[in-house]
């Protein structure tokens, strides 16, 4: 037997002891994973354990797990009950055919469970690193939470088959979230739609341009968080507020429009700037009690537009929306304003992705250049990044806000491996992170083209891709996007092109020799070129080194002095990691160790509590 064996066992045995009176814990975050609300889920988390509080609409078992993909193969699973009084919970796992099996380390462990006539409630808790194969590592970056419940309990042949009774959500399970507390009374108004009629197709996005109301003097938005219409939460897949040019079309404002349509007003594209994101199972947006964002003056915002994407798989005909926005502002003041940069890839043609790859990455640079001279200018102190938006399309699969000062990398701003599209927010960080005057980024995106037969295109459309990232900071600085491109003539030479028309009359381009690209356009020739996973991982080695286009662009229409200077990639190092490795093993007895003075410290707590109330 392990010296560490009685110690975990005492653990476990303290677990059962306290399970009666462990009704305490703290879940700081809440989703209803159905959209009838029949089961709902709590949760909160420390540095190496998260526990959850699972209620649902049940007398039977109930199924929550976490899966790669959201579809049932591959995960990592715990059933339990309550079954003549007495709560149950059993860690399985399912393998690539979507069999399942009971795992032979059980690493979730049941806090308690109840159940009445109708529902039936269970807490259970994990490591977030288990150190087991057939679980899932649970760690900041997206999870896709799979559910399931039955009106039987599980039997000696194990559990009968949910049925229709199942589904999936995408969460941040270690979003450290932000308060929605804000003073009584506090002021809002409302973006929101009127009415609009949900076309009957799978996937439809909604855009629509209003104006902030007209204040007579400066006030701080505080708090932003959606309004979703009762029985639409699913159909209501995200919500991004954009921020608009000041002289569009008048005659545009409040008019709603299919976005990303040929037919849509040209007003529609001069909204770039996301100041806000919302997803399903995300929360609202509570600003730190020193920031807000500056509404009310001459450089805030004043047209935004509001895109909403619909979620229509069943095909639904006479749905009619009027979700939207609310919007809390405050005359008194905070001592920050807040701004937004967008880094990343400048959205562009130039910027494309191979088709057929499982994985290529994409790099946009928000250059040291850059940020000397911006910095410089407006805060040499510095700027204090509290959140950040990791935005791509359909095709992005994982993200990364790298962040590199002297070349030497430090850790993250943030990243998500498990990167959903349907499930886009901005990440309150835990502690504010400092970018000076000289440090650079990297927004890193990795994508999957494998079902493509042609070029994926930087661009709009969510057939197309982007890479950015949204930084929200304090203070505001006069700068608005820092990003780059890589030039386009070392991505032509690759597929052979030697020379195009000039000058340049029509866009995109159009291609002079060779012969087989004769009078194409470029994107044509990308397309006729024929591509394999060698020659789309060659031009993805290619592409990362090549010169860049620099963009160093100020709020609204002007430029930093670095604006379209063509640089080099930098050469950067890797964050050094001095700290040796440490094995499961340790980590394991590391925990067991916590484990026991947590259960020991809470279950002393609660039964001093109760002796002082008897």
């Amino acid at each position: 037997m392990s010296e560490n064996q009685p110690l975990c066992a005492l653990v476990f045995l303290t677990s059962l002891f306290c399970s009666a009176c462990s009704h305490g814990t703290r879940f700081v975050h809440s989703a209803a994973l159905d959209v009838d609300g029949r089961y709902n889920i709590k949760w909160g988390f420390d540095e190496s354990t998260i526990t959850f509080e699972v209620e649902v609409e049940t007398r039977g078992y109930i199924g929550f797990g976490l899966s790669p993909t959201g579809a049932m193969s591959s995960s990592d699973i715990v059933i339990g009950g309550v079954l003549s009084g007495s709560p149950y919970l059993l860690d399985y796992y399912t393998d690539s055919n979507r069999k399942v099996h009971k795992d032979a380390l059980q690493s979730y462990q049941l806090l308690y469970g109840r159940e009445n006539d109708t529902h039936t409630v269970l807490a259970f808790s994990r490591n977030l690193q288990t150190c087991d194969d057939n679980d899932k590592v649970i760690t900041g970056s997206t999870v896709r939470v799979i559910w399931a419940f039955h009106a039987e309990d599980v039997g000696v042949s194990g559990p009968v088959y949910h049925g229709t009774n199942r589904g999936r959500k995408s969460l941040r399970l270690l979003n450290p979230g932000t308060s929605s507390i804000i003073p009584a009374g506090t002021a809002f108004f409302d973006l929101q739609n009127e009415e609009v009629p949900v076309p009957h197709k799978d996937t439809t996005y909604w855009c629509q341009i209003f104006k902030f109301p007209e204040l007579k003097k400066k006030h701080h938005i505080i708090r932003i968080e959606p309004m979703i219409q009762k029985s639409h939460e699913n159909l209501v897949h995200h919500i991004l507020l954009y921020q608009c040019d000041s002289d569009l079309n008048k005659s545009e404002i409040n008019r709603g429009h299919e976005c990303y349509h040929p037919n849509m007003p040209d007003s529609f594209f001069t909204c770039e700037t996301v100041l806000f994101a919302w997803a399903i199972g995300g929360e609202g947006f509570t600003y730190p009690p020193h920031v807000g964002m500056s509404i009310g003056t001459s450089i805030d915002p004043v047209y935004v537009q509001m895109e909403i994407h619909f979620d229509n798989p069943s095909l639904q005909r006479g749905i009619v929306d009027s979700s939207g926005l609310r919007l809390y502002y405050s005359p008194s003041l905070r001592r920050y304003d807040a701004g937004v940069i967008e880094t990343g890839v400048w959205v562009s043609l130039y910027h494309m992705l191979p088709p057929g790859m499982q994985d290529y990455i994409t790099e946009g640079h928000c250059t040291q250049e850059c940020l000397q001279e911006s910095l410089d200018s407006e805060m040499p102190s510095g700027i204090h990044v509290f959140a950040v938006l990791l935005h791509a399309h359909l095709a992005g699969r994982a993200i990364r806000a790298r962040h590199f000062r002297q070349q030497v990398e430090l850790q993250p701003l943030a990243s998500d491996d498990q990167f959903d599209f349907n499930f886009q927010e901005f990440q309150p960080l835990s502690q504010e992170r400092i970018i000076l005057p000289g440090d650079s980024l990297i927004t890193e995106c990795r994508y999957n083209t494998k079902g493509r037969m042609n070029m994926t295109w930087g661009g709009l459309s969510t057939r197309d891709e982007m890479c950015l990232s949204y930084l929200l900071y304090y203070p505001r600085v006069n700068l608005a996007r820092c990003e780059s491109l890589p030039e386009i003539t070392g991505q032509l030479k690759f597929i052979g092109v030697k020379e195009i028309h000039e000058p340049v009359t029509t866009w995109p381009f159009v291609i002079k020799s060779p012969k087989k690209y004769s009078n194409l356009s470029f994107t044509e020739a990308m397309d006729k070129y024929k591509w394999t996973r060698k020659r789309g991982k060659a031009f993805n080695d290619i592409v990362r080194k090549l010169s860049m286009n620099v963009r160093c662009s100020k709020i609204g229409q002007d430029e930093w002095s670095m604006q379209g200077v063509i640089i080099s990639p930098p050469e950067l190092k890797s964050e050094q990691t001095s700290a040796a490795v440490v094995a499961c093993r340790n980590v394991s007895e590391i925990q067991c160790g916590r484990s026991l003075a947590l259960l020991l410290t809470a279950c002393l707590l609660l039964i001093l509590q109760t002796c002082l109330h008897l």
